[in-house]
């Protein structure tokens, strides 16, 4: 083996890991943010936990990427410690399907059909599949041709790292170093020490595989490193842990802590057993498909084995990271950058407790105008000002999003969330100058004259409605309740320019203080701009990511070409509230 030899190795392992992201990018886009959304409904019970955590891996081919991610979810407070366990079981079943399909290469036979399952011979066809979608391919596509593309260049790579070390078999000296892999505690810190370096137990494990295509691998040297692999592939989450809370960190050290406790146990229950019945196949070759079902089955016994003892787990944890660390949950954690489907589909729940939020703050100012609170005031001001911190943080998080490569779905989502961050925020503006209406009242002891108080209610019941309704289309991405809410805001439109009015019918009548006009004005105002940014949330369901979209086009059309969805509901609110 001369000096190209180790260039060719080092070269297969780049195309290795490069390829293994591309695919993994390929098939996390096409996932989306469906992963995520089911991420709280199944970590209920550990064992859809741990069924999830396997699934999850096997969509994006990467237990690193789901501990990672993990840690971040922890970090922002969306999952607890304990929901954790039974995913990063999950995750560790999850990641062997790649060293099975690594395996592949070790296929040999006379029948053609028998040949094409070795990658040497198929990935090509597949990576000119994955180009002609590529180039001619929309979206979708495009992502499925990144997959096959990535998965070429991973086996190409592996077959890159099959040649340089070929040369291996006929040396002495790497027989001699091969007889030090014997002990298998050295054999298990080399397998943690290498994956640790290169962060992929993936590659690292394809490493192996290439070396035993040379015939020099034995089961007995085999099975302490794949055991140490798994070990070493816990060095992301444990950097990714770095300057998070303590619950986060405790997330990878359950990671570790599996790890090492199912190594510890298989090593000694193997090898006293060894010492017994004396396993012949112990110095037997090892093949690919003998390290993939090694690195299975080493995995499927650690999950067997610790299953029932996950708060067990959890409490080891709490020991080794206890509480005097404390942090607060982080906001939106950029550890969730590294997945954006995942990020975009978090940014979503935090825009929809914006969402909540808001109508929390416009019921309130409503209440305040039937019964004055100072604590309810406060809460108005607080909820303002919760407002604003999410609009700048979801913003800011958003933009970091915008440099990553997006599925049109996560694409579309993104746009829809920047839409309406504005609007949410600028409605719990105006919630809070409806609470200061109220407070303006109380501090005068001024109040509106009953036809003025009567008209007040209505057209806060009909702002309520409609701020119900815009928040309902979002959070469920409903256009059929969108729809509803255009003909409401112009319903309101005309009872404030009819309020207005007859407010001032009154004052000439002097049934109404000039002083009482104006707070009434401003009453009329702000119900009037939360009503208008309703009805630029709900435009932004029913038409955003189309080409060419003009919201103040679209507006217009519906109104004066006789749209008979718009004239229908138009005509019952306004039976409802005017007439």
């Amino acid at each position: 083996m001369d000096i190209f030899s180790v260039f060719t190795l080092i070269g297969g392992l780049a195309f290795f890991l490069y390829g293994m992201n591309v695919m993994s990018s390929g098939l996390e886009k096409m996932t989306g943010g469906k992963l995520e959304s089911a991420l709280k409904r199944v970590t209920t019970t550990p064992l859809k936990s741990l069924v999830f955590g396997a699934g999850v891996t096997i969509a994006i081919q990467s237990s690193s990427a789901m501990t990672v991610m993990l840690v971040g979810f922890v970090n922002s407070g969306i999952m607890e410690l304990r929901q954790t366990i039974g995913i990063i079981m999950g995750s560790n079943i999850g990641t062997t399907l790649t060293a099975w399909i690594l395996s592949l290469a070790g296929v040999k036979g006379e029948n053609i059909l028998i040949q094409m399952l070795n990658p040497e011979h198929f990935s090509p066809i597949v990576a000119m599949v994955g180009i002609l979608l590529l180039m001619v391919g929309k979206r979708r596509k495009k992502d499925i041709g990144n997959i096959l593309i990535g998965f070429s260049i991973l086996m190409f790579g592996m077959q890159l790292m099959s040649e340089a070390v070929k040369p291996l078999a006929d040396m002495p000296q790497f027989t001699k170093i091969l007889v030090a892999f014997k002990n298998p505690i050295l054999g298990v810190l080399v397998g943690a020490a290498f994956t640790g370096i290169i962060q992929s137990s993936a590659a690292s494990v394809g490493i192996l595989q290439a070396l035993s295509l040379t015939g020099s691998i034995t089961f007995g040297m085999a099975m302490p490193i794949i055991m140490g692999q798994n070990i070493g592939t816990c060095v992301t989450a444990l950097l990714s842990s770095i300057g998070v809370n303590k619950n986060a960190k405790r997330v990878a050290m359950v990671h570790i802590y599996f790890n090492l406790i199912g190594t510890v146990i298989c090593l000694t229950v193997f090898y006293t057993l060894n010492l017994f019945l004396q396993f012949a196949f112990v110095e037997d070759a090892i093949s690919p498909v003998g390290i993939a079902g090694v690195h299975s089955i080493f995995n499927l016994i650690t999950t067997i084995l610790l299953f029932p003892f996950m708060k067990q787990l959890e409490n080891l944890a709490k020991r080794t990271i206890p509480d005097s660390n404390h942090k607060d949950a982080t906001f939106l954690d950029e550890r969730l950058l590294a997945t954006p489907s995942f990020a975009i589909a978090e940014c979503h729940e935090q825009i929809i407790k914006m969402a909540t939020l808001t109508k929390t703050s416009v019921a309130m100012a409503r209440d305040l105008h039937y019964e004055y609170s100072e604590e309810m005031m406060q809460e108005v001001k607080e909820n303002e000002e919760q407002l604003d911190y999410y609009e700048d943080n979801l913003g800011s998080y958003l933009l970091k999003l915008g440099s990553a490569s997006l599925s049109e779905k996560d694409n579309k989502e993104v746009s829809r969330i920047l839409h309406v961050i504005s609007d949410f925020e600028r409605i719990g503006d105006h919630a809070l100058n409806l609470a200061e209406v109220a407070e303006e009242l109380h501090e005068k002891k001024l109040a509106f004259s009953e036809p003025a108080q009567d008209e007040a209610d209505k057209l806060l019941d009909a702002v309520m409605e409609i701020l119900d309704m815009a928040i309902e289309s979002y959070c469920n991405n409903d256009k059929k309740e969108a729809v509803k809410v255009e003909p409401l805001e112009e319903v309101i439109d005309i009872m404030c320019d009819n309020l207005k009015e007859t407010h001032i019918k009154r004052l000439r009548k002097a049934i109404c203080t000039p002083e009482q006009g104006f707070i009434f004005n401003d009453l009329i105002t702000n119900c009037e701009r939360i009503a208008d940014h309703c009805s630029n949330v709900a435009v932004c369901i029913i038409r955003v990511g189309e080409a060419n979209f003009e919201p103040h086009k679209f507006l217009h059309d519906i109104k004066t070409k006789n749209d008979p969805v718009f004239e229908g509901y138009y005509v019952m609110f306004y039976k409802k509230y005017i007439v």
